[in-house]
């Protein structure tokens, strides 16, 4: 092994290391990751970092050459963002689809206290991101909502007038291309966390919670091992 590519490695294991006491939850829009998360983390008495929470202080973080696509979105219009773009260019542009902005949620997990376990969820986590940090494969689950079931959520959420669909000149255009470019990301997020040998729980419209806490607690192997 060249020193380069084990100074690397090194740097990997280093990582792994620091953030072992860390689990993530990721997954599709619309798979309930955040109420998920949060009952997870208070029958395990973890603290929760919710990507989601952390976004515009990341946008801020940023600059143009960190993050090409983030700032590219920025500059545009409503209009541009969710209703001139096809579904297909929303999603291979979307910046936090293309993991910009990951390493500042390492920086964030990484000034938190090792004790208690850190419960990190969000869209954000993209399997391929997370896979080399993880100590052992049961760190890690992503929720993938069926259409029907992201549907349903969606309309129990939606109100009139509400939302920043209705800051374009079409809600109902943006609604639709924003329900094709999440569609087609959970199913990458289906063939990629399959392809790595990743756990992934389907959520369709019979999941309850109780169900899901219990699948995702039993996913992470907190019955078979003690948390790290």
């Amino acid at each position: 092994m060249s020193s380069g590519k084990y100074e690397e490695a090194a740097d990997a294991a280093g990582l792994r290391a620091r953030l072992r006491h860390v689990y993530w939850i990721g997954g599709g829009s619309g798979a309930g990751k955040s109420t998920i998360s949060r009952r997870v983390a208070d029958r395990c008495g973890w603290r929760l970092y919710a990507t989601d929470d952390v976004m515009r202080d990341h946008a801020r973080r940023t600059t143009p050459q960190e993050a090409p696509f983030l700032h590219e979105f920025m500059a545009m219009d409503m209009d541009e963002r969710w209703v001139n773009r096809s579904p297909e260019t929303m999603l291979e542009t979307f910046h936090w689809f293309r993991g910009e902005g990951f390493g500042l949620i390492i920086e964030d997990l990484l000034r938190l206290p090792r004790e208690p376990c850190v419960l990190a969820e969000g869209f954000r986590l993209l399997p391929h991101l997370v896979k080399p940090l993880l100590t052992v494969p049961e760190q890690a689950v992503w929720l993938l909502p069926t259409p029907e079931f992201r549907q349903a959520a969606f309309r129990s959420r939606a109100v009139p007038g509400e939302g920043f669909v209705w800051e374009t000149s079409d809600p109902a255009k943006a609604g639709r291309n924003l329900a094709e470019r999440d569609g087609m990301f959970t199913r990458r997020l289906q063939e990629v966390a399959e392809r790595l040998r990743l756990c992934s729980i389907r959520v369709d419209t019979t999941s309850t919670e109780d169900a899901l806490v219990e699948q995702v607690t039993t996913a992470f192997g907190l019955r078979r091992r003690p948390a790290p």
